[in-house]
């Protein structure tokens, strides 16, 4: 019975990382990240509704400060942040949301690792489950995030992420064909809106 138990802890640690470990991997892999871009397939599930979306697109990713991403399916939308600017832009509509003092800070480590900015260990507590998967708890409250689980390779990409809000509602994102350091320009990161394009304000404005 003694070696049955300590067999089973011995699998449980050839297959459960150490969080720490895990941690750190994913840190230095997007640290030594210049740029990159990926494909992507977002699923976002409505607690409430009891109802999920999917989307598609493309994700690129520069330092400093900069990321894209460009929807298309099921309908085209292109959100750029670039340093203190934000665009959402709808072609179909013809509509767009900019915010020229964006406050990227905001924004929360589960994106900003992406960027290379903010610490994961810092911000979060960190446990890991068997498949390479990163667990990250917000160390103080947010309702933006409850919960991430990152799913990471050997080499520390992020391979996709789930995000569970303070609502229940769940973002999971898969990325594939991931590249990186492939010296994406600048202008990318530059959207020219129509003149006749509609600007609508963010709520309560």
């Amino acid at each position: 019975m003694a070696s049955a138990l300590l067999l089973l802890v011995l699998l449980s640690s050839a297959t459960t990382p150490d969080a720490s470990a895990l941690g750190q991997r994913v840190q230095g892999y997007y640290e030594k990240t210049k740029d990159l871009e990926a494909g992507f397939v977002q699923t976002y599930t409505y607690s409430a509704a009891g109802r999920s979306q999917t989307s598609r697109g493309t994700l690129r990713v520069k330092k400093p400060g900069k990321l894209r991403w460009d929807y298309v399916d099921p309908a085209k939308k292109t959100i750029v942040v670039n340093g203190s600017r934000l665009v959402q832009y709808e072609p179909e509509e013809n509509q767009a949301y900019v915010d020229e003092h964006f406050d990227a800070s905001a924004m929360s480590a589960a994106v900003t690792f992406l960027l290379g900015k903010g610490k994961l260990e810092r911000e979060f507590g960190l446990s890991a489950e068997a498949g390479g998967r990163l667990v990250l708890t917000p160390r103080k409250a947010d309702a933006r995030v409850e919960r991430v689980v990152l799913t990471v390779s050997e080499s520390g990409e992020v391979t996709a992420t789930r995000v569970v809000d303070g609502s229940g509602n769940v973002n999971e994102i898969a990325f594939q064909n991931l590249r990186r350091n492939v010296g994406l320009k600048d202008d990318l990161f530059v959207v020219d809106l129509p003149k006749d394009v509609h600007r609508v304000k963010a709520p309560g404005q």
